[in-house]
C-alpha cells in the first residue's frame, strides 16, 4: 500500500488534450528561471503569436532536457535518425514561409 501513497494522479480536460501545434520555440531565461514560448509560424503570415508560454525553474528545465533526449533517443531506436536541415539548432526564422528567403 505504500506505492499508492507516492502515486500522483494527474488529471487532463479536453480542451489540454487536444493540444497546441508549434513549429517554433524561442528559449530566454534568467538567474531563476528558464522561459519556453511556443509560437505557430503560418505561410504567408507576417505575425506569429505565441501559443504557450512554459516558465520552469534550472532545475526542471534541465530535468526536461534529459526527458527529451531519452525520448528521443527512443524515437530514433524506432524510426530512424531525426535529420534537421542543415545540421542547426536554430533553424532561421522565417523557417521558409511567407515567401522571404530562409
Amino acid at each position: 500500500m505504500e506505492n499508492q501513497e507516492n502515486q500522483l494522479n494527474i488529471e487532463l480536460s479536453e480542451e489540454i488534450a487536444e493540444g497546441i501545434y508549434s513549429n517554433l520555440a524561442i528559449i530566454s531565461h534568467s538567474s531563476s528561471e528558464f522561459v519556453v514560448d511556443f509560437i505557430r509560424i503560418m505561410p504567408g503570415t507576417p505575425k506569429a503569436n505565441v501559443k504557450s508560454r512554459i516558465i520552469l525553474t534550472p532545475e526542471h528545465a534541465k530535468r526536461l532536457l534529459f526527458a527529451l533526449q531519452e525520448n528521443i533517443t527512443k524515437y530514433e531506436k524506432q524510426n530512424g535518425k531525426i535529420k534537421i536541415a542543415d545540421n542547426t539548432f536554430a533553424p532561421p526564422v522565417p523557417m521558409g514561409f511567407g515567401g522571404g528567403e530562409a
